[in-house]
């Protein structure tokens, strides 16, 4: 995966190389925005490395600057590799695990459609808070996160963007994301409860695919869709974030796939009931 480091070198060579090509052309940095419609500030920021530009800003100044089709991949897959950014779980809990829930609240409020694909476990946007913290407690040794109180507090807090109606959540789930066990019974009853109420807003469609579906694809990662610029994926070790056009648009291919298998509405609230009910007949 990428280090810190190696991200920084390639966005700062990615700004260099863009810079310089705009001037092996002759053109000012005005005359390079007309060309590819953009603003002159931005061109200029992208250049400063002050502003990562997105795979297809990379093409639409390329294209503007009549770079060669053989030197336009060069650039491309080191334009690919700059829209990636890894953080290790080491990282979050150095800058302490609530400030990821923020960041998350600040993703949400910057989007109008936020896209869940959720196959072992509910979002946070949608967890109780003591289902929250079973979740976020380690129990893997070399887990390092810390501070779980104001993890579980901040998590709650981002929870609030349900209210703004004129945002989209989509939640979509596997059966086994409601069935595993994170916490005692009582907890889990209480959180499949919620997700039959959050369930009921306007603004919220939440989904679930049944064990009993026939599916050709593999439930990989959980990842997060939000609008059409940006995946955020989860992985043991940490997260990944894409901004690639191609990885986006993947991504809402597998979702869509996914999302088409799915109980919805009183479907997916019979089945939450239903795995409720087990949860209260079953051992603690």
């Amino acid at each position: 995966m990428l280090e810190p480091d190696d991200e920084r070198r390639g966005r700062r060579d990615l700004a260099d190389t863009l810079k310089q090509l705009r001037k092996a052309a002759g053109l000012s940095g005005e005359r390079l925005a007309a060309r590819a419609a953009m603003s002159q500030s931005k061109i200029s920021r992208i250049e400063s490395g002050r502003s990562l530009p997105s795979v297809s800003d990379v093409e639409r100044i390329m294209k503007a600057l009549d770079v060669p089709p053989d030197a336009q991949q060069d650039i491309l897959t080191v334009a690919r590799a700059a829209n990636v950014d890894y953080v290790s779980v080491r990282a979050s809990a150095r800058k302490g695990i609530w400030r990821r829930q923020a960041e998350i609240k600040a993703l949400c409020q910057s989007s109008t459609s936020v896209r869940h694909f959720l196959p072992i476990i509910p979002s946070g946007l949608i967890q109780t808070a003591e289902y929250a913290r079973a979740a976020l407690t380690p129990v893997i040794e070399g887990n390092p996160a810390r501070d779980i109180d104001r993890a579980v507090r901040t998590r709650l807090d981002a929870q609030s963007v349900l209210d703004d109606e004129s945002r989209q959540f989509h939640f979509l789930l596997t059966e086994q994301a409601i069935r595993i066990k994170r916490a005692p019974s009582a907890v889990m009853v209480e959180q499949l409860r919620h997700l039959g109420e959050v369930s009921r807003r306007p603004n919220v469609d939440l989904a679930i695919v049944p064990s009993s579906e026939l599916v050709g694809a593999s439930p990989l990662n959980i990842f997060v869709v939000y609008d059409e610029r940006l995946v955020t994926v989860e992985i043991f070790s940490g997260s990944v974030a894409l901004r690639d056009y191609r990885d986006i648009s993947y991504h809402l291919n597998v979702f869509d796939y996914f999302r088409e298998r799915a109980a919805s509405e009183n479907d997916a609230r019979r089945l939450l009931n239903s795995v409720a009910d087990e949860f209260m007949r079953g051992p603690d």
